[in-house]
């Protein structure tokens, strides 16, 4: 990669230092475990009109928040609770498929942004242009499908950790064939690289966010002020 796109990396190399911290100015409590963490590691979660429980991942709807641990077991346990009437301290209609439900935005979110990126240029497809990009030394982050051969992953990785002078890569495992395919409008998508720029670190969020939704809280920090309720 040359020319404009290597300008482009540099100066992404440069924003990229920038360490988002607003979030630890405006910390919240998890109405589960009691631990006050970062809004990015949180769920925000509101009453609609008819008084059912919405996830508000872009924190934007109105009226009072409850807040969780980004973590699909740690919403299976406010639902299996009643932490959300507590919370509210009002009436509240739970859905059942509610942890399913957030695991659907957050999956749609991440795909959402990797089709921006794939149309601002800040993401490549295929083995060959992977490796390319490897090279070039602009990588932000390798996408390998689910379904991709153990083989080829170990082989890029390998290329990109040399590359990048021992730095590890993040490597996003998040996605089947089909969903990214979908989500960039090419065909049989397997291996991809996120190309550094502001549009690929949203989708490296986004997914780094869906990936530990899914591991569940043990992935997170402990967080400050715990307090153990009574039914804990």
């Amino acid at each position: 990669m040359s020319g404009a796109g290597d300008r482009r990396c540099g100066r992404q190399l440069l924003s990229g230092q920038k360490v988002r911290d607003d979030a630890d100015e405006s910390g919240r409590s998890c109405a589960v475990t009691r631990a006050r963490r970062r809004k990015d590691e949180l769920i925000r979660f509101v009453l609609g009109p008819d008084g059912t429980v919405v996830p508000d991942l872009k924190e934007r709807l109105p009226g009072r928040g409850v807040w969780l641990t980004a973590a699909r077991d740690t919403v299976e346990s406010a639902v299996k609770r009643k932490v959300f009437p507590r919370a509210f301290k009002a009436e509240a209609k739970v859905p059942d498929e509610l942890p399913v439900q957030v695991e659907r935005l957050l999956t749609e979110a991440a795909l959402s942004a990797l089709a921006l990126a794939n149309k601002a240029g800040e993401a490549v497809f295929g083995y060959a242009k992977v490796e390319e990009a490897i090279a070039s030394g602009c990588v932000l982050a390798l996408v390998h499908a689910r379904e991709a051969a153990e083989d080829g992953c170990r082989k890029l990785d390998s290329k990109a950790f040399g590359a990048s002078g021992g730095r590890s890569i993040p490597v996003i495992r998040t996605f089947g064939t089909d969903e990214l395919s979908l989500a960039t409008g090419r065909t049989n998508v397997i291996h991809a690289a996120l190309i550094q720029g502001g549009a690929a670190e949203r989708v490296l969020a986004a997914a780094s966010r869906l990936e530990r939704y899914r591991k569940g809280q043990d992935v997170f920090p402990a967080g400050t002020e715990r307090i153990r309720t009574k039914d804990e």
